[in-house]
């Protein structure tokens, strides 16, 4: 079983970039769905974006084409480039892990990061 630990939050400007990270302490990483969700302050958690063990990926409407995820085997990551980032990504960042085929439901994920803040300013 992985047990999930988000890094790489921070406050940047609108039109930056961070890059979030995945990480696994326990369990190879890349035998699972890792999927990407948001929390936003009022609001329910959103799926931002999956990638299967297939490496096929998936992304919301809201942050394709600015967003991708990757993964590292060797490092036993999976990461998420955001770029161009506007004041409305600005949330809880969960990494998730899931065995399932579905991508873009949280029911859909058994194991879940603390999540890490993304806040821009505009």
């Amino acid at each position: 079983q992985v047990h999930l630990v988000e890094s790489g939050g921070g406050l940047v400007q609108a039109g930056g970039s961070l890059r979030l990270s995945c990480a696994s302490s326990g369990g190879t990483i890349s035998l699972y769905k890792i999927g990407w969700f948001r929390q936003a302050p009022g609001k329910e958690r959103e799926f931002v974006s999956a990638i299967r063990r297939s490496t096929d990926t998936y992304y919301a409407v809201s942050v394709k084409g600015r967003f991708t995820i990757s993964r590292d085997y060797a490092k036993n990551m999976v990461y998420l480039q955001m770029n161009s980032l506007k004041a409305e990504d600005t949330a809880v960042y969960y990494c998730a892990a899931g065995t399932t085929a579905l991508a873009d439901s949280s029911a859909e994920y058994d194991n879940w990061g603390q999540g890490t803040q993304v806040t821009v300013s505009s």
